[in-house]
């Protein structure tokens, strides 16, 4: 449960958030990977998006909508980009725009400086590749979706008895296919005075017995959002993080029966348990997998690798998935001591029959290389960050658009 995945503006820039009070981006790329990653981000970042892959569907929407902010990509023609820029000057378009491309910077000025003579208030130009971090730190400075962590400290058991609990989702990414395959839950309190607060703000010193609660709070909770979900026409495995005491003293089976969604083809969920917590008990992880089969739910190992020797000697385990344990993934696509290690956790995983998820995926190079490896799954920056549900199910709902309704996965 203690989990977590971290996150000069004008006045017409921040003052134009559509009604209701979420802001909103347009997403202006014919490249369809670029848009879904700027998504990603945005709506992790709590950040409507509308994309587009060409300039007059653009142009047609900044008519009829304000976003606050705009990307827009100068391509090989720059001529349909220029005439977008020149279209928000006319309309008088009061947000910020922030031109990206791989082409030179000459090129990126040139049409920045054409904004500038519309009045527009154009950022500094964003060469790509780019990655999650640049694009949080404009929106920090832009002072547009979540506001930055703050240092507070709370107790638990003060946030579940003022229902500050609430649960945020991060993408799970089929790297082969590069779909969106499910989500995790993460946990967060919604302080009143600090905003959204990570679990290292009020895990710490936490009862059992408050930590137990939370746990059964988050399995309710997770199942609700998955039939919320399914009520989109996207079928996706979510994941919950449950420490092993929570494991030991709930009736797992009988929450779940009570909660489960309704539809016939529902993806199931994925229980992730840390390694070292349940590498000395795993009599307690084969009873409840058996438990729980029939209710399609499955257990994963968290963090997988921390206690490799252990697990490495046993003949077979009770885990659909080995979450590979961020040390291993980060740099694995440079690192020359890191890569092997990654690929023999990998090769673990599948010689067990369980599937390998990497953990903490943040740089592209490290996604080519768990490819490579035979890695399955992936999580990170690179892919997107813990949202609201809220954010999540916006986000599902402009993947679906198009799409039967019966759609097993949202491409990512």
């Amino acid at each position: 449960m203690t989990d977590v995945i971290e996150r000069p503006v004008s006045e017409a820039a921040s003052g134009t958030a559509p009604a209701g009070g979420t802001p909103l981006c347009f997403v202006l790329d014919e490249e369809p990977s670029i848009r879904h990653f700027l998504s990603l981000i945005l709506h992790g970042s709590g950040v409507d998006t509308e994309e587009f892959a060409e300039g007059l569907a653009f142009r047609q929407a900044a008519a009829r909508r304000k976003p606050n902010l705009v990307f827009i990509d100068i391509p090989l023609d720059s001529g349909d980009a220029i005439e977008s820029v020149v279209a928000l000057g006319k309309q008088g378009f009061p947000g910020c725009v922030q031109l990206t491309s791989n082409r030179g910077s000459a090129v990126l000025e040139h049409v920045k400086a054409i904004g500038e003579q519309h009045k527009l208030n154009m950022l500094p130009v964003l060469k790509k590749p780019f990655d999650t971090k640049t694009i949080t730190k404009i929106l920090q400075s832009l002072k547009i979706g979540h506001a930055a962590a703050v240092a507070a400290r709370i107790d638990l058991d003060e946030a579940l008895s003022n229902n500050w609990i609430n649960f945020w989702y991060q993408p799970k990414i089929d790297l082969r296919r590069k779909q969106l395959a499910g989500a995790e839950a993460f946990v967060r309190a919604h302080h009143p005075q600090h905003g959204f607060l990570r679990p290292d703000t009020f895990m710490p010193g936490a009862s059992e017995n408050s930590v137990v609660i939370l746990a059964e709070k988050a399995l309710t909770a997770v199942l609700k959002a998955a039939q919320n979900f399914s009520t989109l026409g996207v079928n996706l495995r979510l994941a919950v993080n449950m420490p092993v005491s929570a494991l030991a003293k709930l009736p797992m089976a009988d929450i779940i029966r009570a909660n489960r969604p309704t539809a016939e083809n529902w993806a199931g969920l994925m229980i992730d348990i840390p390694e070292e917590q349940i590498v000395n008990d795993l009599t307690l992880a084969a009873d409840l997998s058996k438990q729980l089969a029939p209710l399609n739910v499955r257990l994963a190992i968290d963090d997988f690798g921390r206690r490799y020797s252990a697990i490495a000697q046993m003949k077979e385990l009770p885990f659909a998935e080995l979450k590979l344990d961020r040390s291993f993934v980060a740099d694995c696509g440079t690192d020359k001591v890191n890569a092997p290690l990654c690929k023999n956790v990998i090769d673990l995983a599948h010689n067990f029959g369980s599937v390998a998820v990497a953990i903490g995926v943040e740089k592209a190079s490290d996604a080519v290389a768990l490819v490579s490896m035979g890695c399955d799954y992936g999580q990170g920056f690179l892919f997107g960050q813990p949202m609201p549900e809220e954010r999540f199910m916006a986000l599902l709902k402009q993947r679906a658009q198009g799409r039967p309704a019966a759609a097993e996965a949202a491409e990512a």
